[in-house]
């Protein structure tokens, strides 16, 4: 099949790699030129486990390409897919210039019948929005181009997001429209083989299904961190209660691990955007903004845990504190609302000096953080006469590290870890004091 993707960004370049795989041909348009050469070029500008082979072997074999061709792009594919995005406005609701402007693009151009696929997690009523913005544009033009819209949400985990793709839980297609059914099913049988992921239902479903979805993982994150702060207070072990309540069927092992906040480019936006949407509709939720308001509290978490050990922040002056891990989450550069820069931040302004170190991310958080952080391209370099080691992602390079190098780098043998990586005793028999999320602090034997 002949497919377009609108937007080079983490979405379109994952769907559209992964769809060129199974022997579609597939454009790619974006309005970034330079992007656009790059990645012709075979350069990737994200970090995504596998993405970088994928997208290469397909520009190789000349089933993926790259424009900035919006009439090409509109002439080339059946399937148009709108994977731009849908940032948050002032007001936490989802911006839809972007995913309009695509639309009106494709009024402007089309001249046969095309089927506009929403991929952009965008709020309810979307599609009817898209749809009048082309049935306008054609309008314009005095032409009568049959046309379908439909709601195919993605449901891609950072860092995983190229298995996910070829081996996905669920495919849910939204539309009213037999003939965008059809293409979508006959699009996604190569996905599909093992058994029927397929679920079709109305585009209003669809579009809320999606971030509904992501509420209720940020739902169970958040309830888990305010758990642990529980378990903190009453002097109960936060991995003893998870393990005792994941062994429930009903409630599971997934997304129960207490840490220091949830970040990235979904959970925080979609939480508040489906908030607004529900007000704007005259609704008042009162589990969303709960959930948004933990997490934004938990963020903060590791800095409290800090400045407690030394003393007010105003003893924080002059002290180097180390941190591992920048990315909102492993296997990926991805610092989109991260904890860590929540907690560098304060640091900074406490008069901290601050050491960091991450496999993916430092290029992005160097432009994110500006002055005043050493990144190391080692991470036992950044403890070097550190005061405290701070971690931040669970990368797998920090699950089993040498604490005894750790000991004699710090200048204060202590680890304060928001992700819960070690096992207390094994960090307080190494010499170390260890303070994680939820559980009792563990001093360092003698």
């Amino acid at each position: 099949m002949k497919i377009t993707i609108y937007g080079a960004g983490y979405v379109g370049l994952v769907s559209g790699s992964c769809l060129a795989d199974v022997g579609n041909e597939v454009l790619c348009v974006d309005v970034n030129a330079e992007r656009v050469a790059s990645l012709n070029a075979g350069e990737v500008p994200i970090f995504e486990p596998g993405l970088s082979g994928i997208i290469k072997r397909n520009l190789e074999s000349g089933r993926l390409r790259f424009t900035t061709d919006a009439a090409e792009a509109v002439a080339h594919g059946e399937l148009q897919f709108v994977a731009v995005g849908t940032p948050p406005a002032a007001d936490g609701s989802a911006d839809l210039k972007y995913v309009l402007e695509v639309a009106r693009t494709i009024g402007r151009h089309m001249t046969e019948y095309r089927v506009v696929v929403n991929k952009s997690t965008v709020p309810v009523g979307t599609a009817d929005q898209v749809s009048a913005a082309i049935a306008d544009e054609l309008n314009q033009r005095g032409k009568k181009i049959p046309f379908s819209v439909a709601s195919n949400p993605e449901f891609l985990k950072e860092g995983d997001a190229v298995s996910d793709f070829m081996k996905p839980d669920r495919i849910v297609i939204g539309t009213d429209d037999p003939r965008a059914e059809n293409l979508l099913r006959e699009l996604y049988v190569p996905f599909n083989r093992n058994h029927d992921r397929v679920f079709a239902m109305d585009m209003r479903s669809a579009e809320l299904t999606k971030y509904a979805a992501n509420a209720m993982l940020a739902t169970k994150i958040s309830f888990m961190n305010e758990m642990a702060n529980i378990a903190e207070c009453v002097g109960a072990d936060i991995e003893h209660v998870r393990l005792g309540i994941g062994s429930d069927s009903r409630i599971g092992y997934s997304f129960i691990y207490p840490g220091c906040g949830y970040g990235g480019s979904c959970f925080p936006k979609d939480v508040r955007a489906v908030e607004q949407a529900a007000r704007a509709h005259g609704y008042t939720p009162r589990i969303l903004p709960a959930v948004d308001a933990a997490n934004e509290a938990q963020k903060e978490v590791l800095f409290s845990k800090i400045k407690n050990h030394f003393g007010e922040s105003g003893e924080l002056r002059d002290k180097i504190i180390a941190v591992w891990g920048l990315a909102f989450k492993p296997n990926t550069d991805d610092m989109r609302e991260a904890s860590s820069l929540v907690l560098i931040r304060a640091l900074l302004e406490a008069g901290a000096t601050v050491r960091a170190h991450d496999p993916e991310s430092m290029p992005v958080a160097r432009a994110m953080v500006g002055e005043g952080v050493e990144f190391c391209d080692d991470p036992y370099t950044a403890l070097e006469g550190a005061d405290a080691l701070a971690i931040v992602t669970e990368w797998k390079a920090f699950r089993s590290p040498d604490f005894a190098r750790i000991k004699t780098a710090l200048a204060e043998p202590v680890i304060f870890d928001g992700r819960n990586l070690y096992d207390p005793a094994v960090v307080s028999a190494a010499g170390l004091e260890y303070h994680a999320i939820g559980r009792p602090v563990a001093k360092a034997s003698e």
